[in-house]
């Protein structure tokens, strides 16, 4: 599951690199519009998805997953 969140958290963080360099916001252009419904709906997932993945900052780590 939080393979699942990290991707869409991954996914949120380039579409406000795109944003940033770009001034693109790639969600709002696939549903048409930054306020519409849809648009909207993802950009609350991907918060979520940011959120879900907090406690990976916490988490105590093996000495093997310190080299990945």
């Amino acid at each position: 599951m939080y393979k699942i969140m990290l991707a869409v958290t991954i996914l949120g963080a380039l579409n406000w690199a795109c944003v940033g360099l770009f001034h693109f916001d790639i969600v709002a252009s696939l549903f048409g519009g930054a306020t519409l419904p849809p648009s909207r709906i993802t950009y609350t997932l991907i918060g979520l998805a940011g959120l879900s993945c907090l406690p990976l900052l916490f988490r105590r780590q093996e000495p093997a997953e310190e080299l990945l």
